[in-house]
């Protein structure tokens, strides 16, 4: 048993020391004389402690000097605390003595992704009352290109919504004691403390506000220099597992925890392994902690979000059962029971269908999920529906790997520059007119810059663009297409020919074929995240904890109510239908009871299974979920890796019309496309990886949909025979 390892005391250098003695002369009862400095730093943590019991010290705590000198606050008011940081490796150290304190913890997911609703979170809030945790994953591999894109600009490297959402579910978080969680700190996680420390006490809210990332400095003190990582110099950033939320968690008790790049599911363990007393090798229940994370991680794609499908039988519901969609939570015990829920009586479904296809988004290999904290089997896992809002899960265990030796480290390199544009045709003969439309600004381009023709693709959105037709054109008539809009997308190794395609798109209005308007152009430059593993040892996260300050008294209920005018005001969420659109109503409460394929006969797959599409940098994950489970027998059969091949080669396809030499690249890329299937026992299912197939993957591709979601309903749509 290796006991937990302690923060190393990191001193500070010559440089620091008259922030040192400002920060010491700032305490009360020390002078502010030169003769007064002190520089030993056990010293001055003492006088810390004496001064005041907001700043949360443990007895381990790392000392590094803040940014800023200390500062008092009124007798009235919360002191704001000093900047302590702790900083540690990731080589994973067994907890000092963990204790359990509740026997279930109640983790809700108020964000799904980047994109989501405030408001939705906030219903959670409300309507689920035994909430301890709210967990906002808002962070992702384009998002956090994003960021560092406009950090390097000169803008903010968190998510800049951050205030919009703490603002929204600050107030009742507090008067329910539900901590926040979120990785919306990005790249620059102290940026969005001191955003959401200065919103605090705009509101007259005390909190805590920690945060947990990563660091480019070593236990020494030292930059972390070797030729394997760099640390988070150059934008690099690497996927920290649950530990230094457990550490904030444990140490400072905070209102708000805020992130860099954790991994998705980690966000979620953390508070169970704090709450639950469960310690690093637990690993039955670690495995069963992280079910229970995966499956909250995407937020409503548990509870009926992207899963409605009209025209399918198993998933069609009203519009009105999606407008009151709630987020879902989970309610797992100290011994690894999982249960997931949804807010009673609201809209949505959560369901078997719902879990299985969550289980299975962007996992690879089921037998071998890897996290930072865990590698998970997910083969034998099972869903048994207790109520329409609540599922019990179960079957996670620890692969044989059990724990990863190295991390994923992502960092941020220039892939060329992006450019693009659209023109619309209707009426008669608009895709020939969209075909010469094309042919024009290739040749155009060619003429500019020999060769470069095959940087450019091309489709026809609402006939080809999503090829979910397949190669089947014949089955969507030309003479059936009133309305095109070709668009056309190259990536390109210089900014010169990026313009010069924008230039020669833009020349189509006058030199083009007739009727074509609402032309659209942009470009700029791409930036890819590398992908590295980097062995434990050389990454480094560290903390800080920071308390916010309460204004003085004469402004204090003037910003509390302005507060809560704020809250009460945001809390009136619209009920009302949408005006203008006419809902297209069912009368599906419940889908209905599954039923066997029939054999012998052409089907489309959807009406044996459903899907869900995924990415992972450009390898596309793919499900296939029966309907009736004992189906998969037969559908092993049919889903080849020869079968899912020949399903996704024309997205490898440059043109909506190709040439011979068009036809001959799409087969010398489709050589690089591998095909895995993996089978999934515990719930009848097969996960399908396919690698190279997502054109460079969500940050460079050229395609409309950059992450591949559409491609479920390709798969969907392919004609199958199931053998008798």
């Amino acid at each position: 048993m290796n006991p937990y390892v302690g923060s190393h005391a990191i001193l500070p250098e010559i440089s620091d020391r008259l922030r040192l003695a400002r920060l010491v002369a700032a305490l009360p009862g020390q002078s502010s004389g030169p003769g007064s400095f002190q520089s030993d730093s056990s010293s001055v943590r003492e006088n810390l402690r004496r001064s005041s019991s907001s700043c949360l010290l443990p007895p381990s705590a790392a000392f590094v000097l803040p940014l800023a000198p200390f500062r008092t606050a009124p007798a009235t008011c919360l002191m704001e605390a000093v900047a302590l940081e702790e900083v540690q490796n990731c080589v994973v150290k067994r907890r000092s003595n963990p204790q359990r304190h509740r026997n279930k913890v109640y983790v809700g997911c108020g964000a799904g992704f980047g994109g989501d609703r405030p408001m939705a979170a906030l219903k959670l809030l409300e309507r689920v009352e035994e909430l301890n945790y709210m967990v906002l994953e808002c962070l992702a591999e384009r998002t956090l290109a994003d960021r560092y894109r406009v950090m390097m600009l000169g803008g903010k490297g968190f998510d800049p919504r951050v205030k919009e959402w703490l603002s929204v579910l600050l107030p009742l978080a507090l008067d329910r004691g539900v901590c926040i969680i979120t990785n919306m700190g990005a790249i620059d996680p102290p940026g969005a403390q001191k955003e959401i420390l200065n919103l605090a006490s705009n509101l007259g809210l005390e909190i805590t506000v920690a945060i947990a990332y990563e660091s480019s400095i070593s236990h020494s003190g030292n930059s972390v220099l070797s030729n394997e990582s760099s640390g988070i110099g150059q934008g690099r950033s690497t996927y920290l597992g649950a530990a230094p939320i457990v550490h904030c968690l444990e140490n400072y008790k905070p209102h708000v925890v805020i992130t860099s790049r954790v991994a998705d599911a980690a966000l979620f363990l953390a508070p169970m392994v704090y709450e639950l007393g469960w310690d690093w090798n637990d690993f039955e229940e670690l495995a069963q902690g992280t079910l229970a994370s995966h499956l909250l991680e995407c937020g409503c794609q548990l509870t009926g979000g992207y899963f409605t499908h009209p025209g399918d039988a198993y998933r069609d519901f009203s519009f009105e059962q999606l407008l009151d969609l709630s987020l879902p939570y989970a309610e797992v015990s100290y011994k690894g029971e999982v249960y997931v829920g949804k807010a009673k009586g609201s809209g949505g479904l959560l369901s078997y269908s719902t879990c299985a296809e969550q289980l299975l988004y962007e996992v690879g290999d089921p037998a071998n999920y890897i996290t930072p904290d865990l590698v998970v089997d997910f083969s034998d896992v099972q869903f048994h529906q207790i109520s329409k809002d609540k599922v019990h899960c179960k079957g996670a265990k620890p692969s044989n790997s059990c724990r990863p030796e190295k991390l994923l480290q992502l960092f941020p390199t220039e892939s060329g520059w992006k450019g693009w544009g659209e023109i619309s045709y209707g009426g008669q003969e608009c895709l020939r007119r969209a075909q010469a439309a094309e042919y024009l600004v290739r040749s155009w381009m060619d003429e500019r810059y020999p060769g470069i023709e095959e940087k450019i693709v091309a489709y026809i959105m609402g006939y080809d663009s999503l090829k979910a037709i397949g190669g089947n054109k014949d089955s969507c008539s030309a003479k059936e297409v009133i309305d095109a809009r070709l668009r056309m997308d190259g990536l390109f190794d210089q900014e010169e020919h990026a313009d010069g395609f924008v230039q020669d798109f833009i020349a189509l209005y006058t030199n083009g074929p007739a009727g074509g308007g609402g032309i659209s152009t942009g470009q700029k430059k791409e930036i890819i995240l590398q992908k590295l593993l980097i062995d434990r040892e050389n990454i480094f996260w560290q903390v800080n904890v920071k308390n916010s300050i309460i204004p003085s008294s004469e402004n204090q209920s003037a910003n509390i109510e302005k507060g809560q005018v704020h809250t009460i005001q945001e809390k009136k969420y619209a009920r009302s239908y949408a005006t203008g659109i006419q809902h297209l109503t069912t009368n599906l409460k419940e889908p209905p009871s599954p039923v066997s394929a029939p054999s012998g006969s052409e089907i489309a797959l959807y009406r044996v299974a459903h899907s869900r599409a995924g990415d992972k940098g450009n390898d596309l994950n793919l499900s296939i979920i029966p309907h009736f489970p004992d189906d998969i027998g037969r559908l092993r059969n049919v889903i080849t890796p020869h079968w899912v091949k020949n399903a996704v080669s024309p997205l490898l396809e440059f043109s909506s019309f190709p040439n011979d030499q068009a036809t001959q690249c799409r087969n010398n890329l489709l050589e690089h496309v591998v095909v895995q299937i993996y089978d999934v026992p515990g719930i009848s299912s097969l996960n399908i990886v396919v690698r190279n197939i997502l054109d460079g993957g969500v940050n460079c591709s050229r395609r409309i949909d950059r992450h591949g979601k559409t491609l479920s309903d390709l798969i969907l749509s392919q004609k199958v025979i199931l053998p008798l």
